[in-house]
Parts: C-alpha cells; structure tokens; sequence
C-alpha cells in the first residue's frame, strides 16, 4: 500500500484545511470568508436570442426565426467574475471592452453583480467581443460572433499600466486568456514580471485555450479542457471514458507543459482528473444534460475550484466543490451563474438520499440493462477525511456505478463503541451522496455487507484495508455467483479513529494536509 502524498501547500489563511465532505454549510462558509479575486482577461458578452419557426427564407433553405425573446449575460472573463461574485468572493476585473452598447450593457450587468469595474479599460473604435447565439423551437440554429481583429497597443499599455494597482492585496488571481488578446504584448509581459516572484499565498489560476506562454508562473493551477489537454501533449485524445486514463499517463507531460503545481482537466459530461504534481489522482464525475442549451459551465468550474482554494479548502474537496458548480450551471439554459444560495441547495438536495435495498436493485437492474458495471463498497465513513475520499474515487474508477452501503448507526456502535458514530446515519448518507464519484448510498444494519451482495450482486465489490480477500467473510460471497474483490489503497495515518481523537485532543491539522 502507497502512503497518501501531501495535496499542494500554501492556501492555509483559516481553519478550513482538514479534508471534507460537501456538506450544505460550506458553501456559506466560503462566501463569509469573502476573499480578493482578481480576474483578468478576455470579456466578453453572450447573447441569447429565441423564437419560433414556421417557415424557410425565400432565399435560400433557411429557417426563419421569429424573434420573441432576446437576453444578454456576462462571458468569458466576465462570466468568471460573475460566478466568483455570486459565490461570495469580493472581485475585481481587467479586460477591455469598446465604448458601444454591447460594452455599456456588460460593464452595467457586472456592477449590478457587485464586480469592480475600475479595471475594465473601454476602447474608442473597438468593438465589444459578443457571441449571440441564435434558437428556434429549442433547438440551436447557429452563434454569430463579433470580435475584434486586433487590440490597439495603447489598450493593451493602459492595461499593463493598471496591472500593479489591481494585484494589490488579493487573494488570488485568475488569468482567463482565450485567444482573443487582452493578455498579449505588454499585458502578458508585466504580468509575467508581477507574478513570477508572488509570494506565497496568492493563489494564481490560469485558464487558458493555451497555457504554455504562463507557465513561467509556475501557477498553481492550470485548467485546460480535454481539446486544449490533447493540443499540449500533441495527441488525440480517445473518446468518452477512455480519456481519464491516458490523461493520467501524460500526468507528467502536462505538467511540465503548464509549469503548475496541479492541472485539473475539465473532460465536460464525463466530469474532470485532476493531476497534482505530487499525490494521488483525483477524478470528479459530472451529472450532463441530454440536451445542451447552456454555456460557460466551465467558467462556473473555475470561478469555484478559485474561490475554494482562495479559502483554503483543500486541493481534492475545492475540485470537488466546482464539478457540484458546473453541475447547477449546465442544467440551466444560457449563461448563468451558481450562487452561494444555489450551492447550498444543491448540497441540502442530497439529504435523505439513501435508498432502500429494494428501489436500489430496482436502480441497478436498469443499468446492468444497460451493460454498466455495478461496484459496491461499504463502511461506517463517520468523519470524512481525505483517505475515505481518496477510496471512493479509486473505487468509481473500478466500474460504471458505485454504490455505498453505510453501517447504520446501532451497526457502528456495535462495530466502533458506545461513544460512536460522530454523525448520525442521514448526515453521514448526505455527505457521502454530495461527492461525485458516488451514485448511490443505502444502509445496512447487519454484521457484514453479505446480504446486500446476495442481493445486489455486484461485479466488483472494493473494500479499503489492510486486507487480503482471502481475510474476508464477504470474498466466498462474491465468488459464489462470479464477482470479483478489489482491495484498495489503505491509508493508517487518515484512519477516522485517528481523526476523532486529535479533535478530541484539541489537536490541529497536521502539516501537509491542506
């Protein structure tokens, strides 16, 4: 068994260090810790136009669109900023944008959202960077995109010259470059010669179509996409589930490409990896929509994973935390946001979510109609820490569905003693359900799982320990009608008992663990 590596040090402004679940409190927690943002890059403005059709352009065979609705939404940069203000985050952005409509109803949108404006430099003859997308009866018929040739050399001084004033006192910066050149010239070239000696806790973020000119910054995270990934490593990338995987392989590669501390590789419906430079991957599964109609989901990522690792959260949750934001931001038509309020609810949402034995094999049955690959793993998972996640990650990546059966709580006092469990058996079910790579959570109030496998007979049942399957009563259970036992990373030093008792102790977090 491999020890757990250390996440990446250097966020620890609080208390928030110790490895968690996504319980319905942190979202609150984070936005009244309200750190420094500032956002820099490419803004722009989405616009959003819809209407019927009921018949085809006499010029040529096009649909007609009958306009009844037309709405705008900050984008790119600005979209960034809009989500890390609506998380909670006290934010400022630099772009630039032209002195037309489309930037007076940009600049207007983000004040309103509380985002500092100041920074935002408007250009004479310059036309404001707008991407209108176009539907009719629902569906998407085309985006028209206005974006200008080239940025005037004076713009992009007049950005240089701001810079110094809009880094002071921030928590974190993210660098949002998208191709469509705030951050060239002059502006990339003073923001290299700020940051390159940064000290310590400010956090940088760069998210960028492509990040190899920033890797001198040597930031602590970089967020390419699967395309942007696949551009760096020179290779084309497989697809669907086969992604993760060779990602995982050129963990190194990317790395070097970026020059961060740990890349997150966002892979749309099939969630994101992320590749720190030391420790263990860490993967997050998304929950897509059959039908797209939304944008700038991974805005809401980013704005996320920023806010949490500003806040001090650690590497694996803060991942964690932006996959639940993307999940509420792409099940939303059009450009939208994910607020503190939205987070919260969505993690209140998985309350009271374990199943009974019977409706989950009903769950099951249908997708093993489906030709998917049922795991099963349980536990009592009383105080979540980073090795219980660590597990379960490894676990998900075992097969298609992975189920948690959860030791009631006379089971764990049974099992632990009179003094345990911490958290009761619906709070420890709604922490565990929040986490991505978890599909179902039931309960159990036998002595061993061996009835749930009789019933469920999973594929592959994993279990976490020091163990051999020869050592287990479920083993000859699970052989008996053809399954296999995994027996995954154990981590002694992040045992609950051990958690549980350096709280009791009074204890803080050991070092590395933020």
């Amino acid at each position: 068994m491999s020890p757990a590596a250390p996440e990446p040090a250097g966020h620890r402004r609080g208390g928030l260090t110790e490895q968690r679940g996504l319980e319905d409190w942190l979202p609150g927690e984070l936005a009244a810790r309200a750190p420094s943002v500032a956002v820099l890059g490419d803004v722009m403005l989405d616009g959003w136009w819809s209407g019927s059709i009921d018949r085809l352009c006499r010029e040529g065979p096009a649909p007609v669109v009958d306009v009844r609705q037309r709405s705008f939404a900050p984008g790119g940069a600005a979209n960034t900023a809009m989500n890390l203000a609506a998380l909670g985050a006290r934010v400022s952005l630099v772009g630039i944008v032209g002195c037309d409509d489309s930037g007076s109803e940009l600049i207007r949108q983000l004040q309103d959202a509380g985002v500092n404006t100041t920074h935002i430099h408007r250009v004479q003859g310059v036309p404001t960077t707008t991407k209108t997308r176009i539907s009719g009866a629902g569906q998407l018929l085309l985006r028209v995109d206005e974006v200008a040739p080239d940025l005037p050399e004076e713009a992009l001084a007049a950005v240089a010259r701001s810079l110094p004033g809009a880094l002071e006192a921030q928590d974190a910066v993210v660098l949002c470059d998208y191709g469509a050149g705030a951050l060239t010239g002059l502006v990339r070239r003073t923001l290299l010669g700020l940051l390159q000696g940064r000290p310590a806790s400010l956090l940088a973020v760069v998210d960028a179509h492509d990040p190899r000119p920033w890797a001198p910054l040597r930031p602590d995270l970089a967020t390419p996409n699967a395309k942007e990934a696949a551009a760096l490593l020179g290779l084309q990338l497989p697809h669907g589930a086969a992604r993760p995987a060779v990602l995982m392989e050129h963990r190194a590669a990317l790395l070097e490409a970026t020059g961060a501390a740990a890349v997150v590789v966002t892979l749309d419906r099939d969630g994101t990896v992320l590749l720190p430079a030391s420790g263990a991957v860490h993967r997050t599964w998304a929950k897509p929509v059959a039908e797209k109609q939304a944008s700038g989901a991974g805005d809401t990522f980013v704005a996320a994973l920023a806010l949490a690792r500003a806040a001090s959260l650690p590497l694996s949750t803060s991942v964690d935390l932006a996959q639940a934001a993307a999940d509420i931001a792409v099940h939303r038509t059009g450009t939208s946001v994910c607020s503190t309020a939205d987070l919260g609810r969505y993690l209140e949402s998985f309350a009271d979510t374990a199943l009974d034995a019977q409706e989950l094999a009903r769950h099951l049955a249908r997708h093993r109609a489906e030709g998917q690959t049922i795991v099963l793993t349980n536990g009592c998972f009383d105080v979540l820490h980073r090795g219980h996640t660590r597990y379960l990650n490894q676990a998900k990546q075992l097969g298609d569905i992975l189920v948690v059966a959860l030791n009631s709580d006379d089971s764990v006092r049974m099992l632990k003693g009179p003094d345990r469990p911490i958290n009761t058996v619906s709070d420890r079910a709604a922490v565990i359900a929040a986490l991505s790579c978890v599909d179902y959570v039931t309960v159990f109030d036998t002595p061993t799982p061996i009835p749930l496998i009789d019933q469920f007979r999973p594929e592959i049942y994993a279990k976490g320990g020091d163990y051999s399957p020869q050592m287990l009563a479920e083993t000859a259970a699970v052989e008996r009608y053809g399954g296999r036992v995994a027996i995954l990373d154990y981590v002694a030093e992040l045992s609950t008992t051990a958690v549980v008792e350096r709280i009791r102790g009074g204890e803080g977090a050991a070092l590395g663990e933020a």
